[in-house]
C-alpha cells in the first residue's frame, strides 16, 4: 500500500475543495488528528507498521466526506476511501478496517473493542482536554455550525458545551492521562459562564 500517495491525494483534495465555511473541520483539524493519533498510538504501545499505517490513513480520510456533504460525512469519507485506495495498493480488508475506524468517530463515538478506533476517536476530540486551544477551537465549531444553519444564543451554546463535555470520555488510557484533568477544568469554566 502506498500510504504516501494516499495521504498526498486526500490532502490535495482537502486543500483545493473544502468549503471555506468549515472553520472547525478544515484541513488544520485533519492534520491535528493525524498528529494526535500518532502520539496516542505511541503512548498505547502500537508498533506494528501496518496498524500504524492504517491508522494514519484513517486519520487523513476521517473527515474527507466533507468534500461532498455535511451530514453523513463519515460515510462519504468511506466512499472516497473505497474509490481511491484500491488503486494505491490497499487490500479490501485494509480498506474496510480504515472505514470502520472512520465510522467509529460518528457522534456519539462508538469504537467498540478496537484499540485503533479508540485512538482515532480520542485524537478526533483531543482538543477538549487541551488548556491552550480549547476556547478558540470551540469558537470555530460554533462559527461553523452557525454557517450551516445552527444559530444559538450564548446560554444555549454553553449548555450544549456542558452537556457534551459531561458526556464525553476518553477511550484510551493515554488520552485519559494526558487530557482528562484539563477537560474537567474546561467543563468547570463553561459551567461558570452559566
Amino acid at each position: 500500500m502506498d500510504c504516501h500517495r494516499a495521504e498526498t491525494y486526500v490532502l490535495q483534495e482537502l486543500r483545493a475543495h473544502l468549503s471555506p465555511t468549515l472553520y472547525y473541520h478544515g484541513l488544520h483539524h485533519t492534520l491535528d488528528v493525524v498528529q494526535q493519533a500518532q502520539a496516542l498510538a505511541e503512548g498505547e504501545g502500537i508498533t506494528d507498521p501496518e496498524a500504524l499505517a492504517l491508522l494514519r490513513t484513517a486519520a487523513h480520510y476521517h473527515d474527507s466526506g466533507f468534500l461532498t456533504t455535511y451530514q453523513g460525512h463519515e460515510a462519504a469519507g468511506c466512499e472516497l476511501a473505497r474509490r481511491v485506495l484500491p488503486a494505491l495498493g490497499y487490500a479490501p480488508a485494509q480498506i474496510e478496517l480504515i472505514c470502520s475506524l472512520i465510522m467509529a468517530t460518528c457522534l456519539p463515538q462508538s469504537p467498540g473493542d478496537s484499540l485503533l478506533a479508540k485512538i482515532l476517536c480520542d485524537a478526533d476530540l483531543d482538543y477538549l482536554g487541551r488548556p491552550t486551544d480549547f476556547w478558540p477551537i470551540s469558537q470555530t465549531l460554533r462559527k461553523e455550525l452557525e454557517a450551516h444553519g445552527s444559530v444559538v444564543d450564548d446560554r444555549t451554546w454553553n449548555e450544549g458545551q456542558v452537556k457534551f463535555l459531561s458526556a464525553h470520555h476518553y477511550w484510551t488510557a493515554t488520552a485519559a492521562a494526558r487530557r482528562e484533568e484539563e477537560k474537567q477544568a474546561r467543563l468547570a469554566e463553561v459551567r461558570a459562564l452559566l
